[in-house]
């Protein structure tokens, strides 16, 4: 998938984990997260300007995937300065979690097109695809981004009706 792709497929992973952050009382909190997993949904396709990776490499995997929302929690909890070890565990977590869902929506984004993606690499070099759409088609990448926008637009509902 393209970038506006990515972007939507974010959004549809995020929505569920935003929207109950934000029925906890941390809608601040759940818009942050929401722009951080959209900002890092392209961040497996960086590999396309490293020397020496291929696409669809290391980058497009799970290990990646959990080495991001490692990276995330890390750097959030070097961030929070809170007197609440609960608080600043819990926001720590919420940071792995949305590395990791970040990253993951990418992968089944990209499981969508024909060339799929290598999950489990280097343990194992088979490929996923479920051959739905290529790459390049603009009405799946802005379909996905339109699915997205729908699915925050029914969390900040059901947020406004339970709220």
């Amino acid at each position: 998938m393209y970038q506006v792709g990515h972007y939507g497929g974010a959004l549809v992973a995020y929505a569920p984990l935003g929207t109950v952050v934000t029925l906890g009382g941390h809608g601040d909190i759940a818009i942050v997260g929401g722009l951080v997993c959209v900002a890092l949904s392209t961040l497996p396709d960086y590999d396309h300007r490293l020397p020496l990776i291929d696409h669809r490499g290391p980058t497009h995997t799970i290990a990646f995937a959990l080495l991001v929302g490692a990276g995330l929690a890390a750097l959030t909890a070097v961030l929070v300065d809170d007197a609440s070890a609960f608080v600043g565990a819990s926001v720590v977590s919420f940071a792995f979690l949305v590395g990791l869902v970040s990253i993951g929506s990418h992968l089944l984004a990209d499981a969508l097109t024909p060339m799929g993606i290598r999950p489990l690499w280097p343990l194992s070099r088979r490929r996923y695809s479920l051959e739905v759409t290529t790459a390049a088609n603009p009405v799946a990448n802005y379909g996905l981004f339109c699915l997205g926008i729908g699915a925050e637009l029914a969390g900040i509902s059901l947020v406004l009706a339970l709220g």
